[in-house]
């Protein structure tokens, strides 16, 4: 697809891979929408990056459709949704709650799902359309103490290759994007971006991976596309 001028929503878009995603697909002259719960953070990239922001939680159904407002106002229709809002927590299984399951769904997979659903809607009536979920490697392969992560993220998994064999008919490519780990501030509890590692990934060689998937040419699409850092160790 083409970027420039493309309507782009993107959820999380604040920090880390959602930041530099909106930074990579704003110097190529897309329109982008970025969205958060912190609206002052929000508001100072929307600045540095010349974009447009709304303040919305991704795990409320009434925010998403607050969401989906802006975008009608501001251009009409939609051409792209990058859903990369998450959140996350670890826990041993003797710890496991329901609340501690419920909390992470709903951003991570209901929240995911719900917007989604308001992307498909304005996508079908144009015949076309682009969505791009960020899950992780432990969609992949789960790991010590990350029963509820991981579970969020295979979900994630698993809702795009159905919604990839419903939504094909229509023109709408609905790619995965797996990040391996990344120095953001991911599950920070004060949000703080952690410093760049030599060796470990950024939020741009992710952007960078979703910018690359986005550009091909609309007969083909990547349905899954993995990214991992070259030694990590």
């Amino acid at each position: 697809m083409e970027l420039k001028n493309a309507r782009v929503l993107l959820t999380g878009g604040s920090s880390g891979i959602g930041k530099a995603t909106a930074k990579l697909l704003t110097d190529k002259r897309a329109k982008v929408l970025i969205t958060g719960r912190d609206e002052a953070k929000l508001k100072s990239v929307a600045l540095e990056l010349g974009c447009d922001f709304i303040a919305a939680d991704s795990g409320v159904e009434t925010e998403i459709e607050k969401i989906f407002e802006k975008v009608d106002s501001l251009w009409g229709g939609l051409d792209v949704l990058i859903n990369n809002a998450g959140i996350g927590s670890f826990q041993p299984i003797e710890d496991l709650t329901f609340d501690a399951f419920d909390e992470i769904f709903k951003v991570n997979v209901y929240g995911a799902a719900v917007t989604a659903k308001h992307a498909v809607i304005r996508f079908k009536n144009q015949n076309k359309g682009h969505i791009i979920n960020i899950a992780s490697s432990a969609g992949l392969k789960g790991f010590s103490n990350g029963s509820v992560y991981s579970a969020s993220k295979f979900a994630l998994r698993s809702m795009t290759q159905c919604w990839q064999g419903e939504l094909r008919k229509h023109n709408i490519r609905v790619m995965l994007v797996n990040p391996s780990e990344v120095t953001t501030a991911f599950a920070s509890s004060e949000r703080v971006e952690r410093e760049d590692v030599s060796n470990k990934l950024t939020g741009f060689e992710i952007g960078h991976s979703i910018v690359a998937a986005l550009e091909m040419d609309d007969r083909g699409f990547i349905p899954e596309l993995s990214v991992w850092a070259t030694n990590p160790f």
